[in-house]
This record gives C-alpha cells, sequence and structure tokens, in this order.
C-alpha cells in the first residue's frame, strides 16, 4: 500500500509539471499562471493527510506554504532583472538559486528550524 501510494504520488505530481512545462512552449502566460496556481501545495497538503491523518502537521505545514510563497519569490529576480543584464541561462538560474536559499534562510529563522 505504501509503495503504490508514493507511485500514485510521483506520477500524478510528474504529470502535472510535465504537462506545465510542455504547454510553456505553446502558451507561456498562461502555463505560467498554471504554475502558479497552488496545485502542487494542494496536492501535497491532501497526501500528506491522507498518508498521516494529523491536522496539527498539516496547519503547520499550510503555514509553512503561506510564508515560503513571498521568500520563493527571490528565485524570479534575476530572470526578472535579465531583460536588462542579458546573462545567458545559468548565470541567472544560479542567481536565481542563490536568492531562494537567501530566502530559506529567513524562513527557517521565522520557524525557528
Amino acid at each position: 500500500m505504501e509503495f503504490s501510494f508514493v507511485v500514485l504520488k510521483i506520477l500524478l505530481s510528474a504529470s502535472i509539471i510535465a504537462g506545465i512545462s510542455w504547454y510553456a512552449g505553446k502558451n507561456p502566460t498562461l502555463a505560467g499562471f498554471l504554475i502558479a496556481l497552488p496545485i502542487i501545495s494542494t496536492l501535497a497538503i491532501t497526501f500528506s493527510y491522507l498518508q498521516y491523518r494529523d491536522m496539527e502537521k498539516i496547519n503547520q505545514f499550510a503555514s509553512s506554504i503561506v510564508v515560503s510563497i513571498p521568500l520563493s519569490l527571490l528565485f524570479f529576480v534575476p530572470f526578472i532583472l535579465n531583460r536588462w543584464l542579458k546573462l545567458s541561462f545559468f548565470p541567472v538560474l544560479l542567481s536565481g538559486f542563490a536568492l531562494l536559499f537567501v530566502g530559506y534562510m529567513i524562513h527557517s529563522r521565522i520557524f525557528k528550524t
């Protein structure tokens, strides 16, 4: 049961991500909107509840997501600035991850983890 549940979670999540990334080639604006929806968060919260049935942990999980959303937006700052900087993909991606790490450090201070 546990293994099949994990496989189901992987297949469903991967299908959504793959589908939206494929669609980004056809309509990047709509794909961006779709990926910004809390689809993965909704799936993760639901899967976590079904697996553990612990509302206290679900509440804490959801609170962590709410705090993480604005901090995770730091990842996109180098991509926005790249309109003017004209850097290649990998330096922009690495800069995004560096800013994401800064966001994680802020998050961990908020939640004292």
